[in-house]
């Protein structure tokens, strides 16, 4: 199967980085294809300037954008990695669905109804958080995040959630979280 994998941290020694690994690791050992995007390290443009919306109402995009759209075309499994930040998602990620998410691309609309165009396509998620699960759960967090993410962006754009993983509590990890977290991600890869 061809992977996808945007990855959005700016620190190689975070556990983000280390859930990257283990994904990459995991798919390599099964033999499949994959393309990794780490969005800090290519130095991704995330400001959607007036020339990128101009563009994107005729259907032209820059050349980075377009490297971005045809490696998502390719792909049949996205994965996103990323911490959760002040309730969403780091900058760069942010503007990296602003500018390659665009319409025409990843959605349009049929006679006023939106389409999803990124049909067919599997998606997983693997967030990193600070709080508890619980302290999430007990204000609601937990369903805004699957709302403004899930329902927002990705099953926006017509792709399939296989799974969305939150893991809690980054910031103070025990080696016992750390080890049940990377067997949650090889179970969800070895399908």
């Amino acid at each position: 199967m061809k992977h996808l994998i945007i990855y959005a941290h700016p620190n190689p020694n975070s556990l983000n980085s280390y859930f990257k690994d283990v994904v990459v690791d995991a798919l390599q050992r099964g033999e499949h294809e994959v393309q990794l995007r780490d969005l800090n390290q290519l130095r991704f443009n995330p400001v959607l300037s007036l020339a990128d919306m101009n563009g994107q109402r005729m259907g032209q995009v820059t050349q980075e954008v377009k490297q971005e759209q045809e490696l998502i075309a390719w792909a049949e499994h996205l994965t996103f990695i990323y911490p959760i930040w002040w309730t969403g998602m780091p900058a760069i990620l942010k503007g990296y669905i602003d500018r390659v998410f665009s319409y025409g691309f990843a959605y349009r609309y049929d006679q006023g109804l939106q389409k999803g165009l990124l049909i067919g396509k599997k998606t997983t998620i693997i967030n990193s958080h600070g709080k508890s699960n619980a302290e999430y759960e007990a204000i609601g967090m937990d369903k805004a995040l699957l709302l403004t993410s899930d329902k927002g962006i990705y099953s926006y754009c017509g792709l399939e959630i296989v799974q969305h993983f939150f893991f809690d509590q980054a910031d103070r990890t025990t080696p016992e979280n750390v080890a049940a977290w990377t067997k949650t991600i090889l179970q969800a890869y070895a399908k």
